[in-house]
């Protein structure tokens, strides 16, 4: 627990380099390209477009819950597009930074947090998209949209604490990145994020299994404020087993950045 706090101690004296550097990273990225910064929204328009024919149009699944299926599916994929790719750069932040963590005395927990960052300008974008679809189908805002604060304090710290875990676990072992990229392949399939697995078509045990990814409860969640179809209170199970994913990371995670730290450069 001693880690776990001087993690999060390193993260909140960071913040100013922390804002810094995730800005310059997000002007970096696509400098080279015309349209610049655009590709960050372009690419999951496109994206959602083609969900939407094959999924919304081709195979018929147009009602989920009595909404349309753009709204829900829109409303459900904005959070699993930024932890997918938040995930991804976090768990590779050390490694690319090699360089840094070497050449200057710089706080290297702050890495994954620098890459979870500088991914929050696209979650907006299209969390506002979201929105404005939304309205476009006849979904009103309601008290319940006051929900989806707490869904985004825990989308972030499980987020942190993964991303700590994985940078960790991708120095040791080299292959954990490729094996991590193809999980989250997987996962995007069974979070909820095309389909609805809880309107009774699957057996309730595959249901149940179904529910213990964090990744569901955060899509789920949102949905649930934006849609207004309950407040997390109501599924204390759910909410219970996903914090203890967030302190098993946290924990397991914490401890391995601080015991390999030293020898992060060299085993770089």
């Amino acid at each position: 627990m001693k880690e776990v706090i001087t993690l999060f101690k390193e993260q909140f004296e960071s913040l100013g380099i922390i804002f810094r550097i995730s800005s310059y990273e997000d002007r970096a990225s696509y400098q080279s390209h015309y349209l610049g910064l655009v590709w960050e929204y372009l690419y999951p328009l496109i994206q959602i477009s083609i969900y939407w024919l094959v999924f919304g149009v081709g195979l018929k699944h147009g009602q989920n819950s009595g909404v349309d299926y753009l709204p829900w599916m829109v409303i459900g994929i904005t959070p699993w597009f930024f932890m997918n790719r938040a995930t991804l750069d976090a768990s590779k932040s050390i490694y690319q930074r090699a360089g840094m963590v070497s050449k200057m005395k710089f706080p290297v927990s702050a890495l994954p947090t620098i890459k979870i960052v500088s991914n929050l300008s696209s979650f907006w974008t299209m969390l506002v998209v979201s929105v404005i679809v939304g309205l476009l189908y006849g979904i009103r805002p309601s008290v319940y949209w006051f929900e989806s604060i707490y869904y985004f304090f825990c989308m972030i710290m499980f987020l942190l604490a993964f991303g700590i875990f994985n940078s960790a676990v991708s120095i040791l072992i080299r292959d954990y990145h490729v094996l991590l990229q193809s999980v989250m392949r997987m996962l995007f399939y069974i979070s909820g994020v095309l389909f609805n697995f809880e309107t009774g078509a699957f057996p309730p045990t595959v249901t149940r299994l179904l529910q213990l990814n964090p990744f569901f409860y955060v899509v789920s969640g949102f949905r649930e404020s934006m849609l207004g179809q309950g407040w997390f209170w109501q599924r204390p199970v759910l909410t219970i087993e996903f914090w203890l994913f967030v302190l098993f990371f946290l924990l397991v995670g914490s401890h391995l950045h601080y015991k390999f730290r030293s020898r992060f450069v060299d085993l770089i």
